[in-house]
């Protein structure tokens, strides 16, 4: 009991130091810049001292917390980041709202979002939201940016170049295969339907392939991984809306959550350190091997073997950004894709008329893939409804124009992927309706302004991995319609979230019959 009084004094008093000297910050300079773009036409929400905007984007996410969508509506706007929704509704699509002491401007113009994304000089580097998502991320190619980003990415390309990429979808059948046997077990001693929890088995999944495509023979020693980035994920986001965590050095200080966020950091840094290392010291006997670490630590090292061109630390983070990355996003785009696919039986229909006519039972691989157009344009249509990442974040480099506006240095700019993939006067008066053949001439033309379309972010940052998570998701989706048939069972309550990602609340249970 002592010991907490102690530490909470010690918050107290370095809060208290913290904000007299950084009163210019917290008051002066916030006031002279909501003048500033307020005659520029941009308004927004009231500032709060030190707190910002923070204390309503609590209250508004717990009043949402009860609420529940019939099945058939896709706008979730009033669950999923419901003070954007509320603030959209008062000051247009394009306002400055607050987080913390910072101003952060809510880009619903899609000419502002091409200006930001498209830029190759450096005025908008990444914003990395907190150094608790930094720590959880890593230092790797999401967060990074200049010339330290063009060095990991030259590192890290390889790994996605055609023949790899080929090598994944028969690593995906492998993996999948697992799962569909066991739900064939679970039919078999069933004698009828069986309901699953879909979110769960993809989590397993998802977690499943990326170690082997990461790590190889190492995969299992890697599985752990997840559940530690999985439970760090959580913490982080909460971490958002914590004034006391936008407090210089607080993270330091031994509260219950920063201790726990510490131990799961050791986790998974210890995991893939010690993957590493052992990779390392074997490379005289086996080589660094074929798999992304062994690409990755072959690609460090130059003609000569000196001078690496990353160093073990950053090899780390990028293991850890390709593995919360390629692990979480895919997981949950599937999770949404057979949620989906139980809500419009029609289009199961059609989907697996098209797969069965193309693949046979055949395991979808090569150039089979292409042929599923369907598929992919019903993939298309989850990603711009039910895309897992719902904003993308920079920064303002210095003072800038950005469209009309004036705005200052360190500034977040936020593009609003969900808002944008539900515009109306880009995507037409059925924005909210899931239509797959919008798609059916391609992406470009899905809307009427061509870079409307961000599941993957756009310009010369956009993801890395997006061909990867496309192939995943095509095998699995594939495979699971030249098998089964799937419902939505009367126990899914459907109420999406967000966690960084959107994700459904209570899990997805579906029914399966075999076919």
């Amino acid at each position: 009991m002592v010991v907490v009084i102690v530490v909470w004094m010690v918050v107290v008093a370095l809060a208290s130091s913290w904000a007299f000297s950084a009163l210019p910050r917290l008051v002066w300079r916030p006031r002279a810049i909501t003048r500033m773009f307020r005659a520029q036409g941009m308004p927004g929400p009231e500032y709060r001292v030190l707190f910002g905007n923070i204390g309503e984007m609590k209250r508004l996410l717990a009043e949402s917390t009860g609420l529940v969508l019939d099945v058939g509506c896709h706008d979730y706007s009033a669950m999923v980041q419901p003070y954007f929704r509320k603030w959209m509704a008062l000051y247009g699509r394009t306002f400055v709202c607050w987080l913390g002491d910072r101003p952060d401007v809510f880009m619903g113009d899609v000419d502002m979002v091409k200006q930001v994304l498209s830029d190759r000089t450096g005025l908008f580097p990444k914003n990395p939201v907190n150094e608790h998502f930094a720590r959880l991320l890593g230092k790797g190619l999401v967060l990074i940016d200049g010339d330290e980003w063009k060095r990991h990415r030259k590192v890290v390309h390889p790994v996605f170049n055609v023949d790899k990429l080929k090598m994944l979808a028969m690593t995906v059948s492998d993996c999948v295969g697992s799962m569909l046997s066991e739900w064939e077990a679970k039919l078999g001693k069933a004698g009828r339907d069986v309901e699953i929890e879909m979110s769960s088995q993809f989590e397993e999944l998802t977690a499943d392939v990326i170690s082997r495509v990461a790590f190889g023979s190492d995969h299992r020693e890697a599985n752990g991984v997840h559940l530690a980035q999985k439970e760090l994920q959580f913490l982080a986001f909460s971490s958002i809306f914590n004034v006391l965590c936008h407090i210089p050095g607080f993270r330091y200080l031994p509260t219950k959550t920063n201790l726990k966020m510490r131990k799961l950091q050791k986790v998974v840094q210890g995991i893939l350190s010690n993957i590493v290392k052992n990779r390392v010291a074997a490379k005289d006997t086996t080589g660094y091997g074929n798999d992304m670490l062994g690409v990755i630590l072959e690609a460090c090292t130059s003609e000569n073997g000196q001078n690496p061109l990353m160093s073990m630390d950053e090899i780390i983070d990028e293991c850890k950004t390709f593995y919360l990355a390629g692990h979480e996003t895919t997981s949950l785009l599937l999770t949404w894709i057979m949620f989906l696919l139980s809500t419009y039986p029609e289009w199961q229909e059609k989907l697996r008329e098209e797969v069965l006519g193309e693949c046979g039972k055949e395991i979808p691989v090569g150039d089979t893939l292409n042929k599923l157009k369907l598929v992919n344009m019903f993939i298309l249509e989850t990603l711009r409804l039910y895309g897992p990442v719902t904003l993308i974040q920079r920064k303002a480099s210095s003072d800038l124009e950005l469209g009309s506006i004036r705005v200052p240095k360190d500034t977040i700019l936020t593009t609003p992927i969900k808002t944008i993939h539900r515009n109306k006067e880009i995507w037409g008066e059925d924005a909210d309706e899931f239509k797959p053949q919008r798609f059916e001439n391609g992406v470009t033309r899905a809307s009427k302004q061509p870079n409307a379309f961000l599941p993957f972010s756009s310009g010369p940052r956009a993801c890395i991995g997006q061909n990867f998570t496309m192939i995943e998701a095509k095998v699995v989706f594939a495979m699971i319609l030249q098998r089964f048939s799937i419902s939505l069972s009367a126990k899914y309550v459907h109420a999406p979230t967000d966690v960084f990602t959107i994700r459904p609340r209570y899990g997805l249970q579906v029914v399966l019959k075999s076919l």
